[in-house]
């Protein structure tokens, strides 16, 4: 099942340098969510419906870069597939300055992305939850079990609360080569093991000759990874 124009709203537009100002928002990168090629660039999991609560965990891979086009995030959220509006959190990995560079952001799609200044780094322990906290208000949370950090944002989106995802996405049509992919542990929506949420399988689009496809939800009900194809 691949990812619709407006499935494809949103994420987050990673540093085009290593140095771009932490943070802040970023004025002149590409823009995750945005549709520019034909193979969909969601690849995960995603349910529909108005759900308050979208939570998951990863290990940050370690990813060896082919270009300096290659970027990629994984993240949660709520939004999107349906909707203009996207409340999404994660780490973003980008191979503009010639090696791997890691970020952690949130964004309240449409508006600019903003990244955090607390450093991450490949094999680190991510867990990410966004909440819906009244009719417009949302807290986004993300933290680096392995670093000892963890940031809280509260925003306020009129959105239309459609869907809640796991997601891995390139903006640039473009993956580092990623060792073991992307396995995401312990998804759950409004406190429910993904599996019993109706999800829907994504694959993500990977320079048109390759694709990431989702695993097999495992038998916990929460766990899956993303494999290049």
């Amino acid at each position: 099942m691949k990812p619709t124009l407006s499935r494809c709203a949103g994420m987050l537009a990673v540093a085009a340098v290593a140095t771009t100002a932490f943070a802040g928002t970023a004025t002149a990168a590409p823009v995750f969510g945005a549709q520019n090629f034909s193979g969909g660039n969601w690849g995960g999991y995603v349910s529909f419906g108005s759900f308050t609560t979208a939570t998951a965990s990863w290990v940050e891979p370690s990813v060896t870069c082919n270009s300096t086009n290659d970027l990629f995030a994984p993240w949660v959220g709520i939004d999107g597939d349906g909707s203009s509006t996207v409340e999404q959190t994660g780490v973003a990995t980008d191979c503009s300055s010639g090696s791997a560079v890691y970020q952690a952001w949130y964004e309240m799609y449409p508006a600019a992305p903003v990244y955090y200044s607390n450093p991450v780094s490949a094999g680190d322990h991510i867990s990410a939850t966004v909440t819906r906290t009244g009719t417009s208000t949302y807290n986004l949370v993300i933290s680096d079990t392995t670093k000892g950090w963890s940031k809280t944002t509260t925003k306020s989106l009129s959105s239309k609360h459609s869907s809640a995802e796991a997601i891995i996405e390139s903006p640039t049509d473009s993956y580092p080569s990623i060792s073991g992919g992307v396995k995401f542990t312990g998804v759950k929506f409004d406190g429910t093991n993904l599996a019993s949420t109706s999800p829907s399988a994504l694959d993500a689009d990977d320079r048109g000759s390759y694709t990431w496809i989702p695993g097999a939800i495992a038998s916990d009900g929460t766990d899956f990874t993303m494999t290049r194809h």
